[in-house]
């Protein structure tokens, strides 16, 4: 394809060659410019069109070469950049049959393009003069940053020649990102997960979000994707104008086995190897190490090894990352690296456990093989990361998790990198493999024959030297398994084992490269298997490099790498306006009512705060709080303090306590009287001791769909989950809800850290593809949150007594907040015609009477938010296990339930109408005249009317509008005999103005109106 620029209005044009179309891609043209007169800067306007409805006439062609597709959009200083592969080199083809190839490509060269303005049109940011491999004297040369001063140093000022986005550029044309040349074929995911993918169906979004590099680039263009019809879809993904690329290492080599020719042919195998680094915590050596919050390690890398026949394939999968504990390096670093451990050990094992549980989630098991020595540094990381993971393996099932320490620098100084081949033969190590195994696929039938049940995990300090030499031996070690059980001849294969080592040494040096700026050591052993003076020399050499990079120019590198992933504070996703789509979307919104019909359905929401106790009396009070109820279909229940908030609870919290009231509220519903339906658990969620809980009548599963969970932790400034919230979402046919419970801070002063809870909760707690509680029309609150009443304990409790709400409620912290909008703005809450839910005495009607005699409150509340919800009833139930009463609201909803063949039908006669164009106009012509300013202006005017001419203007005809009068203060302030110059605080700032006098409205009338203009006399232009 090419890329081609139009100036008025300055477009950008991705366009089929006629190459394309010989091999039979689509006549097909992806139109990209900046939407004109909209508010934010973030917005682009994209249309798919067929070459003959677009007029290429005087364009111009951006660059001399054929292009191969784009990255993405990205906001870099509030200009819109197209990011576009301009250079790629094909690395081979994973199969050896040419039915269904594999093949990749890597990307040479990235170029920026704005949608914006032309400043830029002439810098190609060196493109062609862009080393795969910077040698040593280039990035020590302090006059040559290849991340560029403009991100080292925020304040130094760009030359006239900078190109905004070289930084990135740089980072995208080094050779280390890769993507399938073919749709429909997934490089980020390993076989096993491929051909699950392709029984399921053959889709471009299904891909390893854990490492699509330019997910964030990208997602605009896949949400643009979805919206187009499948026939557009499918010119779309056939066309190849988007790229998902993966970052790492990819190499294959085609090899004649030694086995006897099959029908006259010699055996050919491919030896392919697959290496895919994680985004989630990316970064430079020195910036990025250790785990997150989220369980992301850094330099989290997966191996894959694949050796392939015409019908058979072998997969093993490896990973290695950094040790999975919260460390950091800092300050000026030559060789004596100070290691510094960031986190007391009990709160760093909830990361530490969820790493591992995405590790067992997505391998079945692991085996950690850790490398690191007995030196004081290394050691104390093996000490803290030993300790996590005896932690862990308490919890978790006998073969889920594992660990081998194994000195490696120790067994080389005695007997050499020979000697580390015995790590294979000790025992844990061995049984691990025997019972992991290795993936087997028959690719005639498309399946897996045998699946790996489980993945070594291995790390050094920086996982790269020391972890890919262990890692090239794991690899023989499985090869050389399955040659014996299958293919005894090539185990004596030199080939297959030169082509092996080689493969092993360009992976090392590569993920080198990226994570600590130069090849990795070792290799000249791993390529010739003899450890060489040349070899020595060279790891010398790396060395220092590494110290310099790693110094003085990866800070830099970092912030480019952030730019790109979409992680700088304040970067904003591109979003794309579509004008034939965008204009159907809207048209059949307006006209839902022909294919939709609403129908209603009763919610029941509730939330207890349970004081840490197990269930111990009925709650069918709670939940049918009449013996008339109505069964609802939906069940939402919020608990906070499900388990007791001990500091054991917040590190390792107990997920048995959430089951016991499961299996109770389960219970309670099958025993129901008079009972009509069965309910079904559909999701559950909890964060130490805050649960959600959602049911639904069993016969409404098929139509509930795109059910997710999230949490997000608010205690000790979001480090612990002993405050927090929990998110459930869900979509009934068409309609979506999102359903919340929290515990926000307590104590009875602490409104503004409650107040900063909240809006924590909302910004935060998010669910998948980017959605969040304010994405969400329909949404319910059930929290404890703790917002008390700002009145005297006595009086409190005298007004309680005297059923005299209405006083309670106007001290009530939570409706101060909302009248503030300090919290839970454009939320609803019905009458709260109930007492105060807290504190009780356990098992009686009296509240606290202890010796801290807490102030009664309403800290137990049901908030909600959406059209589509009418409250019902709002009260509370009677049960007495906690110092908390339950609260429970009943809300009627409406859904919308689509007529899938009314929508498509009327989707297709919208299409047409807009795509039908009039005689001498293109259809590209017609969306520029719909897009330029199109939600500015007024439509256009014509021979039968202006657009000034209206019902309420005729003629044009606008009456003015009078000024305000003017409020004048009769008395200078500055005269007047007052002392504030002794104010020292804001009290005395305050008591001073209010002794001010109060500005007079003048007595003298207001300046009279303009007149009114007389009638314009405009004709429509002809």
């Amino acid at each position: 394809m090419h890329l081609y620029l139009r100036d008025e209005p300055r477009t950008l044009m991705l366009v089929t060659s006629s190459e394309d179309e010989r091999r039979g891609y689509p006549s097909r043209v992806l139109l990209f410019r900046a939407a004109e007169g909209r508010e934010e800067a973030s917005k682009a306007v994209v249309e798919l069109l067929h070459k003959k409805d677009v007029d290429l006439n005087g364009v111009t062609r951006l660059c001399h070469r054929p292009v191969h597709g784009t990255l993405g959009l990205l906001n870099v200083a509030n200009e819109l950049f197209l990011a576009v592969v301009t250079s790629a080199s094909e690395v081979g083809d994973l199969r050896t049959s040419n039915v269904e190839p594999e093949s990749v490509q890597r990307i040479n060269t990235v170029m920026f393009y704005s949608l914006n303005s032309a400043a830029f049109d002439d810098l190609n940011m060196a493109a062609t003069d862009m080393p795969l491999s910077p040698s040593l004297q280039d990035v020590t040369d302090p006059d040559r940053d290849p991340y560029g001063n403009a991100y080292n140093n925020p304040n130094a000022q760009q030359t006239a020649y900078d190109h905004p986005c070289a930084p990135l550029s740089k980072i995208l044309s080094v050779g280390t990102f890769y993507y399938a040349a073919l749709p429909f074929w997934d490089i980020s995911s390993r076989l096993e997960k491929r051909l699950k993918h392709k029984a399921a169906g053959k889709d471009l979004k299904t891909f390893d979000q854990r490492f699509i590099w330019n997910e964030h680039a990208i997602q605009s263009l896949l949400d643009f994707r979805d919206r187009l019809d499948q026939t557009e879809r499918d010119e779309f993904d056939r066309c190849q104008f988007i790229i998902l690329a993966i970052q790492g290492y990819v190499g294959t080599f085609k090899i004649a086995l030694p086995a006897p020719p099959s029908e006259g042919k010699p055996l050919v195998a491919t030896l392919s190897l697959i290496s895919r680094l994680g985004w989630k915590r990316a970064g430079t050596r020195f910036n990025t190490r250790g785990l997150d919050d989220e369980g992301n390690c850094a330099n989290f890398v997966e191996t894959e090894t694949l050796f392939s026949t015409d019908d058979v394939c072998l997969s093993f999968c490896q990973v290695r990352g950094s040790v999975p504990v919260f460390w950091e390096q800092q300050g000026v670093q030559a060789f004596g690296q100070r290691i510094q451990i960031t986190r007391p050990p009990l709160a760093q094992q909830p990361a530490f456990e969820r790493h591992a549980a995405q590790l067992v989630e997505e391998y079945t098991s692991f085996h950690v093989i850790n490398l690191l020595g007995q030196k004081e540094n290394e050691a104390v990381l093996t000490a803290a990361y030993t300790d996590l993971m005896r932690k862990a393996r308490a919890n978790a099932s006998e073969d889920a998790m594992g660990m081998t320490n194994f000195d490696f620098h120790a067994h080389v100084r005695t007997g050499g990198h020979e000697s580390v081949q015995e790590l294979v033969r000790l025992e844990p190590v061995r049984s691990f493999i025997e019972r992991s195994a290795f993936t087997i696929a028959d690719l005639d039938l498309g399946e897996a024959i045998t699946q790996q049940q489980g993945v070594f995990r291995t790390n050094c300090l920086d996982c790269l030297d020391r972890t890919n030499f262990v890692q090239d031996i794991f690899a023989r070690e499985i090869l050389q398994i399955y040659f014996r059980q299958n293919h005894r001849i090539n185990e004596g294969s030199h080939a297959v084992w030169g082509y092996h080592r080689e493969l092993w040494a360009e992976n090392g040096d590569a993920l080198s490269r990226i994570y600590a700026g130069t090849g990795a050591l070792n290799t000249s052993f791993t390529r010739s298997g003899k450890r060489t003076l040349g070899g020595f020399l060279s790891d010398a050499t790396k060395s220092v490099g590494r110290m310099y990079i790693n110094n003085f120019q990866d800070k830099g590198k970092q912030v480019a790498i952030d730019m790109f992933l979409g992680n700088l504070a304040g970067q904003q996703l591109v979003t794309i306006y579509d004008p034939i789509h965008d204009a159907v979307r809207l048209e059949e919104a307006q006209r839902m009512s022909e294919y939709s019909e609403r129908r209603q359905i009763l919610i029941f929401a509730g939330t207890w705060n349970v004081n840490g106790r197990p269930p111990s009396e009925s709650i069918m009070p709670w939940l049918f709080p009449r013996a008339d109820s109505v069964e609802p279909d939906i069940i939402a229940l919020g608990f906070q303090e499900i388990v007791p908030l001990t500091a054991q609870q917040v590190v390792q919290t107990d997920p048995e306590k959430k089951r016991d009231w499961e299996l109770l509220i389960l219970e309670t519903l099958l025993n129901r009287p008079d009972s009509k339906t069965d309910y079904i658990l559909l999701r559950s969620e909890q964060l130490v001791g805050t649960a959600l809980i959602v049911l639904v009548k069993s016969d409404l599963a098929p139509v509930i769909k795109n059910v997710e969970g999230a949490s997000k932790k608010t205690g000790l400034r979001g480090m612990a989950g002993n405050k927090g919230a929990v998110g459930i979402r869900l979509e009934y046919y068409e309609t979506p809800f999102c359903f919340v419970t929290a515990h926000l801070a307590a104590g009875h002063s602490n409104v503004q850290e409650r107040n900063d809870d909240y809006r924590t909760v909302v910004h935060g707690l998010h669910f998948q593809r980017g959605k969040t509680i304010t994405s969400h029309e329909n949404v319910i609150w059930m929290a404890d949150t703790n917002y008390r009443i700002d009145m005297p304990n006595e009086e409190v409790r005298g007004l309680i007594e005297q059923d005299a709400l209405d006083a309670l409620l106007a001290a009530d912290q939570l409706s101060q907040a909302r009248d503030m909008r300090a919290a839970f703005a454009g939320y609803e809450e019905g009458p709260v015609l109930f007492k105060p839910t807290y504190r009780y005495d356990l098992h009686s009607d009296d509240y606290d009477t202890s010796e801290k005699q807490r102030i009664p409150a309403w800290t137990d509340r049901i908030l909600y938010r959406g059209s589509d919800l009418d409250l019902a009833v709002y009260s509370r139930a009677e049960l007495k296990t906690s110092d908390h009463r339950p609260v429970f609201a009943i809300f009627h909803a409406q859904v919308r339930v689509i007529d899938v063949a009314k929508r498509a039908a009327l989707r297709e006669e919208l299409l047409l109408k807009v795509r039908t164009t009039s005689e001498g106009e293109s259809l590209d012509q017609k969306l520029q005249r719909m897009t330029v300013n199109g939600d500015d202006l007024p439509p256009p005017s014509s021979d039968e009317g202006a657009w000034w001419d209206s019902p309420d203007h005729p003629d044009g005809v606008v009456p003015a509008v009078p000024p305000p009068p003017r409020r004048v203060i009769s008395t200078n302030p500055f005269d007047l005999d007052i002392d504030i110059s002794s104010s020292e605080s804001d009290e005395d700032l305050y008591s001073a103005a209010a002794t001010l006098p109060i500005p007079l409205t003048p007595s003298r009338k207001p300046m009279p109106p303009p007149p009114p203009p007389k009638p314009a006399s405009l004709s429509s232009p002809r």
